[in-house]
C-alpha cells in the first residue's frame, strides 16, 4: 500500500480538519511540518508533477502578504519556486500525497479521491465496479 504524506502546518484549520478526517478513516499518513523543514525546488517540481500542474501559483497562497512584499505576481516560474523554499508559509495547505498522485485538500473530503479506488479494489485487482460491469455483461 502506497503511503501519504501531508504538507502541514498545525496552525491551519483546513489541515486539523483533514488530520481528524483521515483518522476517522483509518487512514495511516506522515504529517509534513514543511514551515519548520521547507521543500527543496526539486521536492516543489515533483509536487507540481503530481498534482498535474504547470504553473506553480497554482498551488501557492498569493494571498499572503509576503506574496505582494516579493512582487510575485510577475516572476518566472524559477523565481517562484525558489520564493517557496525561502518562504514556505507560500505554499498552498494541505497537499495530500499518496503514491504517483496528490491533491490540494481544500476542502479536506478533496482528498478522499486518492483512497477511493483503492478502497474498491478486491485481492485479485479487480474494481467493484469492473465485477458489476462484467456481471452486468454476462447477465
Amino acid at each position: 500500500m502506497a503511503s501519504t504524506h501531508v504538507l502541514f502546518n498545525p496552525s491551519c484549520s483546513k489541515c486539523r480538519s483533514l488530520r481528524g478526517l483521515l483518522e476517522d478513516q483509518g487512514i495511516d499518513h506522515e504529517l509534513v511540518r514543511y514551515l519548520d523543514a521547507a521543500p527543496t525546488v526539486a521536492e516543489l517540481k515533483d509536487i507540481m508533477r503530481l498534482l498535474g500542474i504547470t504553473d506553480p501559483r497554482d498551488m501557492m497562497r498569493t494571498n499572503e502578504k509576503i506574496y505582494s512584499e516579493l512582487d510575485l505576481a510577475t516572476a518566472d516560474h524559477d523565481r517562484l519556486l525558489e520564493a517557496m523554499t525561502k518562504h514556505p508559509i507560500l505554499i498552498q495547505r494541505p497537499i495530500v500525497i499518496r503514491g504517483d498522485r496528490a491533491v490540494i485538500a481544500r476542502p479536506p473530503e478533496r482528498a478522499l479521491a486518492l483512497f477511493s479506488e483503492e478502497r474498491e479494489h478486491h485481492g485479485d485487482g479487480r474494481s467493484q465496479s469492473a465485477e458489476r460491469e462484467e456481471a452486468h455483461r454476462l447477465g
